[in-house]
């Protein structure tokens, strides 16, 4: 059930995300949804390979590298996608980066930890 709603949390900020970026484009819900779900299976399968090939440059900019490999991972869901458009790498960093923060607030408010 957590894993659900995971996804829905990742597919609403997704969704309400690029009114703010102009960077980024979402063109509805379902498009979302498809999007949080193909961005779930990256992270779980391609993010460990690029994690450990990438971990002396992440060792050397003390983690920093991290942020690269968020923002490729995002490129790549993109190009998974249809209706979802990310106009660069930059914009692809800064929509990371808040995807990351508004789902971790979202989640540790909504999601119980007692399980």
């Amino acid at each position: 059930m957590k894993v659900i709603i995971k996804l829905l949390i990742t597919a609403v900020v997704a969704y309400f995300l690029p009114k703010i970026l102009s960077g980024v484009q979402v063109v509805d819900f379902t498009s979302a949804i498809i999007f949080a779900v193909v961005l779930g299976l990256l992270n779980l399968i391609v993010r460990p390979i690029l994690s450990l090939l990438s971990l002396p440059i992440t060792i050397l900019t003390l983690g920093l590298f991290s942020l690269i490999i968020n923002a490729l991972i995002i490129l790549l869901a993109d190009k998974f996608t249809e209706g979802i458009n990310v106009d660069g790498f930059w914009w692809a960093l800064i929509f990371s980066i808040a995807l990351s923060v508004i789902t971790s607030i979202l989640e540790s408010i909504l999601i119980s930890k007692e399980d």
